[in-house]
């Protein structure tokens, strides 16, 4: 009931994103210049019809196979179909059969915009819950993304089983979606106003860390976060007690461990990252300007150099020698009894 309620939502109620009630499913990130430049190619039906709250499009990502979650009009997958270039890939799933006719109807103009001899995106109909169903093999891809969806599925916990199964060692989550203060009360998540705005699925963020804990991805961080505004009356007075966000994630398949620790490691950002020459972004309080040595934690270690950005860090130290905890990130209020900010085991 709760997916057939979400699918007649997004194709059947809204005609386009000037009907969402709240920010929840607006996109309010800046793009940096080079996704800006793609965005001008893309057709205005696409972005018309594009529902989405953040920007979840990581760089390095020429030659990669890319995995679309919720792929909807396909605003997302055509600017990663510029960024990946004509060497990669990108698959967009989604269950909205509405949405997928707009998408799959401007694929070529996409590819003839671009100069593709013939275009690099697929789109499929299927469900975010059973990627095997949609032909996604196991360790098949290199990055999976998702803009204001998971939120909507009833089964998250399976979403990520299979996100991390069918990502590639090294292979990384990046994904922009709603967050909530504290559980949402089970009224209110089978409201389908709520529902389709992407509040009624919002996920708490501590039962978020724990669903990825149950994958094996122990340490998360998050990128950026901006609160939601309940602009609509009624939805502020039913859900107004409760403090909605914003956040873009990233999450890598690696073994890694629950806590940062310390091994004197110091990693150096060599400034080769296309479309970012003098600072890298890791997450919220990792910025690497190019050439500084910066120390850095185990896992933040292991995220520089058993991934796609190995070539553009030079990370000096190994594992040889545990020197305890890594104080590593801004603290505040999260988790009872840590003191530390609710966004992964680094953040």
């Amino acid at each position: 009931m709760t997916i057939e309620s979400v699918k007649n939502y997004y194709g059947k109620v809204l005609a386009s994103n000037k009907d969402l009630k709240t920010s929840a499913c607006c996109a309010t990130e800046s793009f940096p210049q080079y996704i800006r430049d793609v965005l001008k190619d893309i057709h205005p039906e696409v972005i018309s019809k594009f529902y989405g709250c953040g920007s979840p499009l990581p760089p390095e990502l020429a030659g990669k196979t890319v995995l679309d979650l919720g792929s909807g009009s396909g605003r997302d997958c055509f600017i990663l179909s510029k960024l990946v270039g004509p060497g990669g890939t990108v698959i967009g799933l989604d269950m909205t059969l509405e949405q997928l006719a707009i998408a799959k109807r401007h694929t070529g103009y996409h590819a003839d915009k671009f100069g593709y001899s013939r275009s690099n995106v697929e789109f499929r109909h299927g469900y975010i819950e059973d990627l095997a169903e949609a032909g996604i093999q196991d360790d098949s891809i290199d990055i999976v993304v998702s803009n204001c969806v998971i939120n909507l599925s009833p089964a998250k916990e399976q979403v990520f089983s299979e996100i991390f199964r069918v990502l590639k060692p090294g292979g990384e989550l990046y994904f922009s979606d709603v967050f909530a203060d504290r559980r949402i009360p089970g009224h209110l998540a089978r409201d389908p106003v709520l529902l389709g705005e992407c509040l009624g699925g919002a996920m708490y963020v501590e039962d978020f860390r724990r669903m990825l804990a149950g994958v094996g991805c122990r340490d998360w961080r998050t990128v950026s976060r901006s609160e939601i505004t309940l602009s609509d009356a009624a939805i502020e007075q039913k859900a107004g007690m409760i403090g909605f966000s914003s956040l873009t994630v990233r999450a890598f398949k690696l073994n890694l461990e629950d806590r940062c620790e310390d091994f004197g490691q110091v990693a150096y950002y060599l400034g080769t990252v296309p479309g970012h020459p003098h600072r890298f972004v890791l997450d919220d309080h990792h910025t690497f300007h190019s050439g500084k040595p910066m120390p850095v934690c185990g896992n933040t270690a292991s995220m520089l150099t058993d991934t796609r950005f190995a070539p553009h860090f030079n990370v000096v130290g190994d594992t040889k020698t545990h020197y305890g905890l890594f104080g590593c990130g801004p603290k505040e209020a999260g988790s009872p009894g840590d003191g530390q900010k609710p966004g992964g085991s680094c953040c």
